[in-house]
């Protein structure tokens, strides 16, 4: 477990070196928000790293309905079960192992871990633009058809789920990466994802936070040029 704080801003790191896969604390005048919470086994390290901030959980704000990023939040809400827990209204569906397409979307399968045996019921249902203490919500489908970024208002750090991978390379969601290949495998439609890779470029965040790798500091030029091999790649693999 690697942990690194940026402003009001931790990312925990489980499996940093093999396969990383992030969860941050958001410190708030009232508590602590967890935004995400890996796999199963993450439980422990995310109680041990919120106590020592020395304030409560108070949320548990899902970027999106994967395995990886879902695994822990029943032991979690058992442990802490005046935490509330938000998602998006369309993840929702996808956290109650619900995969069926709905009408007006890409009628595409819906790709990667989708849970099967969450219990735990959300307490808010998110949309785009709402509030979240000091975190924006930012509807970004593409990976999942309601996936969320969330931007810290305060200090300009962007927690963009797996809206943007920064392991093996920073790439758009859906743009494969050898040496870290599996956020493109797991991606519903890249073309979705590239048009929310826009959204939150035009943000010019301060950080950069993602899913899986290393937070990026100053990523605005680094974003653009993603974006731009995204525009390529799929131009070219639509020949």
């Amino acid at each position: 477990m690697l942990k690194t704080t940026i402003e009001h801003v931790t990312q925990i790191s489980f499996l940093p070196r093999l396969f990383p896969v992030n969860v941050y604390l958001v410190e708030e005048s009232d508590g602590v928000t967890l935004i995400d919470t890996g796999m199963s086994f993450s439980q422990k390290g995310i109680l041990q790293a919120a106590a020592a901030m020395g304030k409560p959980i108070t949320r548990i704000v899902l970027t999106h309905a994967h395995g990886d990023h879902v695994g822990a939040l029943d032991g979690l809400k058992k442990e802490l079960p005046n935490a509330s827990v938000y998602i998006s209204r369309r993840d929702a569906l996808l956290l109650k192992g619900n995969a069926e397409l709905q009408p007006g979307e890409l009628q595409t399968p819906i790709r990667g871990d989708i849970p099967k045996n969450i219990t735990t019921v959300p307490d808010v249902l998110l949309s785009d633009g709402d509030s979240i203490g000091s975190l924006k919500a930012i509807a970004t489908p593409g990976h999942t058809p309601g996936h969320m970024a969330f931007l810290d208002e305060r200090s300009g750090i962007l927690i963009a789920g797996d809206a943007w991978q920064t392991r093996g390379g920073l790439a758009v969601s859906g743009v494969l990466k050898p040496w870290f290949p599996f956020p493109a495998m797991a991606t519903w439609s890249k073309e979705l994802a590239l048009e929310s890779a826009r959204t939150l470029t035009a943000l010019k965040p301060a950080v950069l936070a993602v899913g899986h790798g290393r937070m990026l500091k100053n990523p605005a030029a680094a974003m653009q040029q993603a974006v731009a091999h995204a525009e390529s790649t799929i131009r070219r693999n639509a020949k």
